[in-house]
């Protein structure tokens, strides 16, 4: 293998917590966002960088991979399988099968459902948008449609079980004799046997194919959230009704704007001269350029509200603010007439402040006072 750990990928350690994953993410998606860095390796980067974040911020795909690391085992998570030993031959075992529910193996039944993790941009996420995705996921053959028997023939009810698609097993047992209720393994539970298969299926009944979805992502998705189609997933049995799909919203981080819930901040940078003489300024927002009057004597830390600015509520309850932040800048490089001015600025300043004090303390005693 050779990709990186991804903790290592976002500086982290096993083990961290969703919020610390979060953060890392958006504090490196920010340095390598393609937009701001230049080198060349950034775009790699913020891949790779995106790509971690996909993977731990999922609890199932995080869970996996600190298990399995890169590997993709072709087992999943569960219980024991045809061959495996789960807690219903524990309980046939000692109650003679009384635990398991008979269930018709020729009823219809509503196929699994399916979900597609989806990666979009901000603006994507803030506006919507339709797109296409494709799936590979089980559809009917069409060959046999969906019998698994060859074209001319049909499925044989399986006189091993009857069509039950359940044997029953007697056990002699220090309890006593048990009768265990196991899947048929001459027909795997289905109640039927196929003696010729179809060619295009191998008697399966599906084939794997991949499909093209048209998917309208919802104005106001946030990261996580995710989306119902309904139908979309695998195919009933039976002719049960399709199973859905679940479209997981994945949402790239802007290298200006920061998201929380359907507000939008903003980090307006000023100089010293701006901050106190004030200004009005032209300010970016998802929506366009807005101009916003900055007043004399703004303080850094100070934040402005663009009402209506922010993101449309994906339940439709209303739109969002930008709250823009000031940030005052202070200067690093300075010529020798401007360090003078400064001197001079600092002087005056002193005065003024001195002045205002005595004033204040003056007014405080009369108040005390009662003049």
């Amino acid at each position: 293998m050779n990709k990186r750990d991804y903790y290592e990928v976002l500086g982290l350690t096993k083990g961290a917590s969703k919020e610390e994953i979060k953060k890392a993410y958006r504090t490196l998606s920010k340095q390598f966002h393609p937009d701001i860095n230049k080198a060349e390796d950034a775009v790699d980067k913020f891949k790779e960088i995106t790509e971690a974040y996909e993977i731990l911020s999922d609890e199932q795909k995080k869970a996996q991979y600190d298990q399995f690391g890169h590997a993709n085992p072709n087992q999943g998570f569960g219980g024991g399988g045809a061959d495996g030993f789960g807690f219903d031959d524990i309980f046939s075992s000692f109650f003679g099968g009384g635990g398991s529910r008979r269930r018709d193996p020729n009823a219809p039944r509503k196929g699994e459902d399916l979900q597609y993790s989806m990666t979009i941009d901000f603006e994507e996420a803030v506006f919507g948008k339709e797109t296409e995705i494709e799936i590979p996921r089980d559809e009917t053959c069409e060959t046999c449609h969906g019998n698994g028997a060859k074209p001319g023939t049909t499925p044989e009810t399986c006189h091993h079980c009857k069509g039950t698609g359940q044997l029953n097993v007697t056990q002699d047992t220090p309890f006593g004799r048990m009768v265990n209720r196991r899947a048929c393994h001459h027909c795997q539970g289905s109640g039927k046997l196929i003696k010729d298969k179809c060619s295009t299926c191998h008697g399966k009944g599906n084939v794997t194919k991949r499909k093209k979805i048209k998917v309208s992502i919802p104005a106001g998705v946030d990261d996580g959230q995710q989306l119902r189609v309904t139908g979309q997933g695998e195919p009933g049995k039976n002719g049960g009704p399709s199973g859905d799909l679940y479209v997981v919203f994945r949402v790239r981080p802007h290298a200006r704007f920061e998201r929380d819930g359907d507000d939008i901040y903003f980090e307006l940078k000023l100089t010293f001269p701006q901050a106190s003489l004030g200004d009005e300024i032209e300010v970016p927002t998802v929506h366009g350029k807005v101009k916003l009057k900055i007043p004399v004597g703004t303080q850094s830390g100070t934040t402005f509200r663009l009402k209506g600015k922010g993101v449309k509520n994906v339940h439709g309850y209303g739109m969002g603010d930008q709250h823009v932040v000031v940030k005052v800048i202070t200067p690093s490089k300075l010529t020798e007439k401007q360090k003078q001015l400064l001197r001079d600025f600092a002087e005056i300043s002193g005065d003024i402040l001195e002045e205002q004090s005595s004033s204040l303390f003056d007014k405080i005693k009369r108040t005390i006072k009662g003049d």
